[in-house]
């Protein structure tokens, strides 16, 4: 059974009238059924609403009324944010009851784009550390990383064209950079968190996860009422700053090995890449965000925390506990901290398109008892910095490695057109040999 088109390619197919949404979705179905009891990455499958959906989208472009690039995509949602009539379950027993009265407000526009939603995908626990059930695509005995394991899974499997995530630390670009496929996390807010089960007020980010990074433009138009306000066509040689403390330093062999591969290759395609260097608050940037996010996590969490301890994992019950320890005025340091970084990051982004660097310091660990390191993705998390991470290659190990873009604040568009220039420079486009 060939592998699912990408997005644009789809739309293309349904557009010349070579490809029926229905027959699209029953593909994506297919595989779920094929390979999920493998990969687990699915919490509910909405077969009977998709195939509805498919055919009154079939309908409306027979009858000339094409919604744009999304119609009749079939997209999964990770089981933080609300679908209506679905759960929310947000990998807890203790929403084991819980349905959404209503769609979130990125789902709604979703819909409103034309886009299949598929059903929800596996998360870890309130979205955060404990490992979900998830297996990796690229080998099952390697975390496909977290939180938003499924989604990303789901995708590099070719059971859906697209997905959506969310990342507090490094829950988009981890699982996305594990599992081989591109995630974009928008500049802080610009997605609207309205519907979504939170961690840190001031760190969630939701976002695209696709095969390619033109896929991922058209998925952030679906999300993002504003995005065609300006030109997202590819931006030719870019000038790039490379950052190598703690980034390319602290990376393996095989990450750095296959980054200044993909380095060498952009540079030959006529990127001018230069090191860029980090403000002196980079050193205090984890603690800061590990504090914020705990204490947040902790007001949200706090009364059912109390009363059904024992129902969360062992790792956001730690932070939890953390956070419930934090002073105020610990609090308010932090968050005075996490401004003063991100002003600081417009004169590190000074003469460049971009920064780019590793998107994880390992490729996908070898154990299901971890989610691997946020490390390298929970800076621009921290900054509200847009971040979108491409796969550049296999690494030595045979695993996807893959390289983060980091842009501007509110840049959104000009850091997609970068990486459009540089993952059609890279093409990574291998898939799975388990799914393929």
């Amino acid at each position: 059974m060939p592998f699912p088109p990408t997005i644009a390619e789809a739309g293309e197919a349904m557009r010349r009238g070579d490809l029926d949404p229905r027959a699209l979705v029953e593909q994506c179905l297919d595989r779920i059924a094929r390979h999920d009891a493998r990969l687990r990455a699915w919490v509910l499958v909405d077969e009977a609403g998709a195939l509805a959906r498919a055919e009154s989208l079939r309908d409306e472009l027979a009858r000339g009324h094409d919604r744009g690039p999304l119609c009749g995509i079939p997209v999964a949602i990770k089981d933080i944010v609300d679908v209506a009539g679905l759960p929310s379950r947000a990998g807890s027993p203790l929403r084991a009851d819980h349905v959404a009265p209503r769609d979130a407000a990125l789902v709604a526009s979703l819909r409103r784009a034309g886009a299949v939603i598929l059903g929800k995908t596996v998360t870890c626990q309130f979205a955060c550390f404990d490992p979900s059930p998830t297996r990796n695509p690229w080998n099952l005995e390697h975390t496909p990383g977290g939180s938003s394991s499924g989604s990303a899974a789901a995708v590099a499997a070719g059971m859906c064209l697209g997905a959506v995530g969310t990342q507090t630390g490094g829950s988009l670009v981890r699982p996305a950079g594990y599992c081989g496929v591109s995630t974009c996390k928008p500049t802080w807010r610009r997605i609207a968190s309205d519907g979504v089960v939170p961690v840190s007020f001031h760190l969630d980010h939701p976002g695209p996860i696709a095969r390619t990074v033109q896929d991922l433009d058209l998925l952030l138009a679906g999300l993002i009422d504003s995005w065609r306000d300006g030109s997202t066509e590819p931006i030719g040689s870019p000038k790039l700053g490379l950052v190598e403390a703690f980034f390319l330093e602290q990376a393996d062999l095989p990450v750095r090995e296959a980054t200044e591969t993909a380095l060498r290759r952009l540079a030959e395609r006529g990127a001018a890449i230069g090191p860029a260097r980090l403000p002196a608050e980079f050193a205090e940037v984890h603690v800061m965000h590990r504090r914020i996010m705990a204490a947040e996590a902790a007001a949200y969490h706090r009364q059912s925390f109390a009363a059904h301890r024992d129902a969360y994992g062992p790792a956001i019950a730690g932070l939890l506990d953390e956070g419930l320890a934090a002073s105020a005025v610990d609090y308010a340091e932090a968050l005075a901290h996490q401004r003063a970084f991100r002003g600081q990051m417009a004169a590190a982004l000074d003469g460049f398109d971009a920064l780019v660097m590793p998107a994880t310091d390992t490729t996908a660990p070898p154990s299901l008892d971890t989610t691997g390191s946020p490390r390298f993705q929970s800076p621009w998390s921290y900054a509200g910095l847009p971040v979108v991470s491409i796969p550049c290659g296999l690494a030595s190990d045979g695993l996807p490695a893959a390289v983060q873009l980091v842009g501007r604040i509110d840049d959104d568009a000009r850091l997609v057109r970068v990486a459009r220039w540089c993952d059609e420079c890279l093409a990574f486009r291998e898939v799975p040999s388990l799914v393929a």
